[in-house]
């Protein structure tokens, strides 16, 4: 006999989104007071051993850098360097593509570790955060190799430099006092997790109610047969991808019943996770990543950033996948 929706609501829903609620408030403030301390500008030590095998300049290590803490801010410098013509375009693809990582780490902060870690659990969470972050090491690795081949003197000109200030600041950015940043860190976590949850709740409950009295597997068995043939991967993957790539938050809720309930391994999560992602990139190219990109280079040059950061991405996942569904 099935249990009633309300016990389901009180034993199963209530508490697991209590929990998550708690760890987001958390989580997020201590990301927002970590970046507002300037934690992040200890991964300064980075930039140079990736700029010069590069062949690119030390001001494109400040830039990486900044990006870490905001990524409109690092893209604004490398725009200002390539307007300058510091830069040329083939320099700007390379050092765009180094800035892959460094883009990454400033999610790990303000996404990954707050919101999605305690959604899907530790093991899980950790899994998938490790996987995307080797996607984007090894993306960045790309562009360290390309530079050394294809950059020489020819693509930059350091002295288009004076007159240019790359100075920008990456120790907090402000000069608020150490009380008032605690404060506005606590009241950032207070106010994501507003915003999220009422979405969670909604989509949370819809998950655990849909999972409890329906057979999802066998009502998306059709769609799922050519996926579980190619990949291996449960049917349960084809709604968890479907929502995944429409929302990353909602498609990690409804992941989670079914890691719960055995359905799937955390290899089979991650791996289900990057397909989504993959399928995403269709949505938020349209919807983030070409508005964001024309705005900072114009049309022509954006669309190369787009093409060049895409096809990377995809072909970093795919890699990423075959490895997961392999071992």
């Amino acid at each position: 006999m099935d249990p009633s929706i309300g016990s389901v609501l009180l034993e199963e829903v209530l508490p697991r989104v209590a929990t998550i609620a708690v760890a987001i408030a958390g989580g997020v403030a201590v990301a927002n007071a970590l970046v507002a301390f300037g934690a992040i500008r200890y991964i300064a030590v980075l930039s140079k051993p990736l700029t010069r095998p590069a062949n690119l300049p030390d001001e494109v290590g400040g830039a990486i850098l900044t990006t870490a803490a905001s990524t409109t801010a690092g893209y604004g410098m490398l725009a200002e360097y390539r307007d300058s013509g510091l830069l040329d375009d083939r320099a700007t693809l390379v050092a765009v593509t180094i800035n892959t990582f460094f883009g990454f780490v400033q999610h790990i902060f303000t996404f990954y570790a707050p919101v999605l870690i305690p959604i899907l659990g530790l093991r899980v969470g950790l899994l998938y955060v490790g996987t995307r972050a080797g996607v984007s090491l090894a993306i960045t690795i790309t562009g360290v190799v390309a530079g050394a081949f294809l950059l020489s003197a020819r693509n930059v000109n350091p002295d288009a430099m004076r007159e240019v200030d790359p100075e920008v600041r990456t120790d907090g950015g402000d000069d608020r006092t150490s009380r008032e940043k605690l404060l506005d860190a606590g009241r950032g976590g207070l106010e994501k997790t507003w915003e999220i949850l009422p979405r969670l709740a909604v989509v949370y409950t819809l998950v655990v109610l849909g999972t409890t009295y329906y057979d999802l597997e066998a009502l998306t068995g059709g769609a799922a047969d050519p996926l579980a043939a190619l990949t291996g991967l449960p049917s349960a993957a084809v709604p968890v991808i479907v929502v995944y790539a429409l929302d990353t938050t909602s498609g990690a809720l409804t992941l989670v019943p079914f890691i719960e309930d055995g359905t799937f391994t955390a290899r089979t999560a991650v791996a289900t996770m990057l397909i989504g992602g993959i399928v995403s990139f269709t949505v938020s190219t349209f919807k983030r990543s070409i508005p964001f990109q024309y705005g900072i280079w114009g049309a022509e040059f954006g669309t190369k950033v787009v093409v060049v950061n895409t096809v990377l991405k995809v072909a970093w996942i795919a890699v990423a996948l075959v490895v997961l569904l392999a071992i």
